[in-house]
């Protein structure tokens, strides 16, 4: 998560930038369902250019202590090396974005937790997100 500390209120950059975290963490939650592949996945997802913006290293991971398996990165990183392999129930993905404008200005990164169940999913972080920086 991100916050903006002190008492002043945040810029229209700083809105927009978290903004458009938010927006992919929230849509990319919402392409996550049993059955679809890592690469299906993937290649659905949103991504803001990468010659815009900096962002994480994954769109999504397993828990661990890192980016664990399964590590489902952005389409311009797939090769004939990528794993690729099937949601299923009862794995549990973090959902990730970083987004910071290339030529410089503020970064947000953001985060969920999300569950797959036989149905589709199930939002594990219970954490809200900061409506005054949405929007």
């Amino acid at each position: 998560r991100c916050w903006l500390c002190g008492d002043e209120k945040a810029s229209p950059a700083q809105k927009d930038i978290y903004t458009k975290a938010y927006e992919q963490v929230r849509q990319n939650i919402e392409r996550l369902s049993p059955g679809i592949t890592f690469k299906e996945l993937s290649f659905s997802s949103k991504e803001y250019l990468r010659n815009e913006f900096r962002h994480y290293s994954l769109l999504y991971h397993g828990i661990g202590l890192c980016d664990e398996y399964p590590a489902i990165p952005f389409t311009w990183e797939w090769n004939e090396n990528s794993f690729d392999g099937t949601v299923k129930p009862g794995m549990v993905f973090c959902v990730e974005s970083y987004v910071g404008r290339r030529d410089g200005g503020p970064g947000v990164k953001l985060e969920e937790q999300v569950l797959i169940t036989e149905t589709g999913h199930e939002l594990l972080t219970n954490y809200s997100f900061e409506s005054d920086l949405l929007l």
